[in-house]
């Protein structure tokens, strides 16, 4: 089994980028909590599970998405006027890309009403706001759920979170596309310190940094779709501030277009 020794930063660029970026961490956790066996899991996965919720009360996710592959679409058609693209893998992508945006246009209404509505989780949400909030005595309905035989609790999971999984396999291709859209490029940050100049004329989703996990240093990314700042931040072992370090560190850029 290969390991992995670089550790990958990623910044996006916009709004809609880091609501994706969101959404996919929330999801890869309830997939990996649900299929958890003890309370303690199971609980954390209905905390994913509704922070998912809360973020398609507040987005229209299914435009959004909808928008981003249509504009992956035209970017990938204009590829395919190009002589020396693989044709058979690009066909591939946009057959996919048709399939997810298809099915996407399929769907009526708001995506997840009926779960929203549904008198436990919402219980559960009311409660949250409170420390310890969801203990048994406080949400006795809630204590005997968790309670219930492992079956019933993932067929519960499931039926929660099916409403998702559509706008969950969107963004899959999505984030996947943006972040190989580019190959890496070998960096120095001098002193700890690197800028980046974005060409406004294209249009830049997301930066990644890639640094060697045995750099004891961690990549602070700040700035906008014009212009980003990267500083390689030393953790301390007595519980002072990161700062700046004063070494050159290399790292592995890369401009995600699309």
């Amino acid at each position: 089994m290969s390991v992995n020794t670089t550790i990958t930063y990623e910044f996006p660029l916009n709004e809609k980028i880091r609501t994706f970026i969101r959404l996919e961490h929330l999801f890869k956790q309830f997939i990996q909590f649900s299929t958890g066996l003890s309370i303690t899991e199971k609980r954390a996965a209905i905390t994913c599970l509704l922070d998912i919720i809360a973020i398609f009360k507040r987005t229209d996710l299914r435009a959004e998405v909808l928008k981003e592959l249509n504009h992956q679409s035209t970017v990938l058609k204009k590829i395919a006027k190009n002589d020396d693209v693989n044709k058979e893998k690009l066909n591939e992508l946009l057959e996919q890309l048709e399939r997810i945006t298809k099915t996407l246009h399929g769907i009526n209404g708001k995506i997840g009403l009926n779960i929203m509505q549904n008198d436990l989780l919402q219980s559960i949400v009311q409660r949250s706001s409170i420390p310890g909030g969801t203990c048994s005595f406080d949400l006795p309905e809630y204590h005997f759920w968790l309670s219930q035989d492992e079956p019933e609790r993932l067929l519960d999971l499931e039926s929660w979170s099916n409403p998702f999984i559509e706008i969950h396999n969107a963004l899959d291709f999505i984030l996947n596309f943006i972040r190989n859209s580019r190959p890496p490029k070998a960096e120095i940050a001098s002193a700890g310190f690197f800028q980046i100049a974005l060409d406004q004329s294209q249009q830049f989703q997301l930066i990644k940094v890639s640094v060697d996990s045995s750099i004891n240093c961690f990549a602070e990314i700040s700035g906008g779709k014009h212009r980003c700042n990267i500083r390689f931040m030393e953790v301390s072992k007595d519980n002072k501030r990161p700062v700046q370090s004063v070494n050159d560190i290399p790292f592995n850029l890369t401009r995600c277009l699309f």
